[in-house]
């Protein structure tokens, strides 16, 4: 059997080809790694001015945050929400992680009332330890 040899032009082009198949499954499979990896914050959809404390400590592992504006509307997973509506939305997204806790962000200007109601609200569905203010470091 004869070969037929392709022209000598031909052949240097592809000698001279890098192949960047490898390259770009290893960026892939880095891209893939780094979302899957990493950590996404919560947020509970507004802006709030936390009051300051001497004592604040840094919680881990928060499932719920929720936050109460100074004009008392309540926010959770950047929805507003209703006062009676708070505890099926905080039972909903506790589902989704039993082990994490609860976070309020209440404004300064926030009124006591609306507070007690998200707190009881909170105290319905999860442990009383896993219940936290969220506070500004003094």
């Amino acid at each position: 059997m004869r070969r037929r040899s392709f022209s000598s032009a031909n052949t240097s082009e592809d000698e001279g080809a890098i192949d960047l198949t490898p390259m770009l499954d290893v960026v892939f499979i880095m891209l893939i790694f780094f979302i899957v990896t990493a950590t996404f914050i919560k947020e509970a959809g507004v802006e709030v001015n936390r009051p300051e404390a001497s004592t604040a400590q840094q919680k881990d592992n928060t499932t719920v945050l929720v936050a109460i504006n100074a004009d008392n509307s309540i926010w959770i997973d950047k929805r507003r929400v209703d006062v009676r509506s708070v505890r099926a939305n905080i039972e909903r997204l506790h589902a989704e992680n039993p082990e994490g806790g609860v976070v309020i962000q209440s404004d300064e200007l926030a009124s006591v009332k609306t507070f007690t109601a998200v707190l009881d609200a909170a105290r319905e569905v999860v442990a009383h330890e896993k219940i936290s203010l969220a506070t500004g470091q003094k």
